[in-house]
């Protein structure tokens, strides 16, 4: 393995994040000594969170992230890792496969300019990764769930789709004819930790050749001029190269076309499969009932492969985002219980090396179901109380009987204090 060489103190999961990891030191011979630079960055999400916070009060006077889309989104993030408790990533795992399979010539690992191929090998992967999953419905169904934000800031990069990783794998599959595994798992983090930060109105420099905010805000915005253009990762030639780029000029409207004005975290995961199996049962013939599937989401009968936008909405730039008006108390309450949450979602993590694959299974099934009743209390949902005092009492049962003993010293605290808040959830 490469030996690691710190650039001062400055942790690697930062400097990934702004590509400052040299060759030398993010090079390894086995997948196995490749170091999880996304988990490392964790805190580094948090701390530019609240700096962006910090810094959009200062300038504008008012916080740019709400309660209820900011828990929304770092929930998103949370469900697209859980399937990495009990398998390795769809990517890696299939890119190992064709590797050990099928290549035709094995590049250097430890060689500069296998670094560098892989790095714009990645990227360009990255493209037409992201460019499919705006063309193709069945795949738009997955990564709407990024784009369902009505607001642009660093929350919205962790609002990721737990389905997406299921198909994104294949575009990456013709490095694996020559590029090491090892190497291409230092690049497919690096490719998604750079894009956290181009998530916001507050920063950007640096335009013509690199993707920046400037650029991603066109990304997601809902305006006309913006839909399916800037898919670009790390460098936005691909999009000058291919006609995708459009720089921003009028106001940028975030979110989807149709916004979904909830903030119940399945819903906002799965909803569009539903919506293209109900459209799709609206047609008559086979053909029409695949291209709903396989086609652009704007696509109808008639029309060209990806559509028009004809029956979308008309931007304004007075569009107010969807957020809810709810209690202070709730507020406190949700903000309390999402913490303790994450310090649970956090720990399995930390300790799924010692947990059965049942108990794991098991704690999945509780982070979803706490995630689902916090995003039923913002939405205000009429059986938010009856869902929250189930997710109490099984979380009260889970340390009486002891079912996460490697666990318990960390839920101790969270669970002293949820057994007293069955009483308030009726209230809410």
């Amino acid at each position: 393995m490469a030996e690691a060489v710190e650039l001062g103190s400055v942790p690697a999961g930062l400097r990934a994040m702004f590509l400052m990891l040299t060759p030398n030191e993010s090079s390894f011979q086995k997948v196995e000594d490749v170091p999880q630079y996304v988990q490392q960055a964790t805190p580094v999400f948090v701390g530019l969170i609240f700096l962006e916070l910090l810094v959009g009060v200062l300038k504008t006077g008012a916080p740019v992230i709400t309660i209820s889309d900011g828990l929304t989104s770092i929930s998103a993030g949370m469900i697209s890792r859980l399937p990495l408790l009990l398998m390795r990533s769809c990517e890696l795992t299939a890119y190992i496969y064709v590797w050990d399979r099928y290549r035709l010539v094995e590049l250097p690992w430890d060689s500069a300019w296998t670094w560098w191929f892989t790095f714009l090998g990645v990227d360009f992967g990255y493209y037409w990764v992201h460019r499919f999953a705006h063309e193709v419905a069945i795949l738009w169904a997955a990564h709407q769930v990024h784009h369902s934000s009505e607001y642009y800031n660093l929350t919205t990069a962790l609002r990721q789709s737990l389905t997406q990783q299921f198909a994104s794998w294949i575009f990456y599959l013709p490095l694996a004819l020559a590029v090491p595994p090892s190497v291409f798992a230092v690049h497919i983090q690096v490719n998604l930790l750079y894009q956290f930060w181009i998530h916001t109105e507050t920063f950007g420099p640096l335009e013509w050749v690199f993707n920046t905010p400037k650029h991603h805000r066109v990304h997601h915005g809902r305006n006309e001029y913006c839909i399916d253009k800037n898919y670009g990762g790390i460098l936005i030639i691909w999009d000058r190269l291919f006609g995708t780029f459009a720089p921003e000029t009028d106001k940028v409207v975030y979110g989807l076309v149709f916004p979904i004005n909830t903030f119940e975290i399945l819903y906002v995961q799965l909803h569009y499969y539903l919506y293209l199996w109900r459209r799709s049962n609206t047609y008559n013939t086979i053909s029409n009932k695949l291209s709903t599937f396989l086609k652009g989401p704007s696509w109808k009968p008639g029309k060209s492969r990806l559509g028009d936008h004809v029956d979308n909405p008309k931007v304004t730039g007075k569009e107010v985002p969807h957020d809810p008006s709810w209690s202070l108390p709730a507020q406190v309450y949700v903000v309390i219980h999402f913490l303790l949450v994450l310090r649970t979602y956090h720990d399995v993590f930390e300790n799924k090396m010692m947990l059965s694959q049942l108990t794991i299974l098991g704690m999945t099934c509780y982070i979803l179901l706490t995630l689902t009743s916090l995003g039923f209390i913002v939405d205000q949902r009429p059986l938010s109380a009856i869902l929250e005092m189930l997710r109490c009492v099984v979380m009260v049962t889970v340390q009486r009987y002891g079912y996460v003993k490697p666990l318990l010293p960390s839920l101790a605290v969270p669970t002293e204090v949820r057994q007293p808040v069955v009483c308030y959830s009726s209230q809410l």
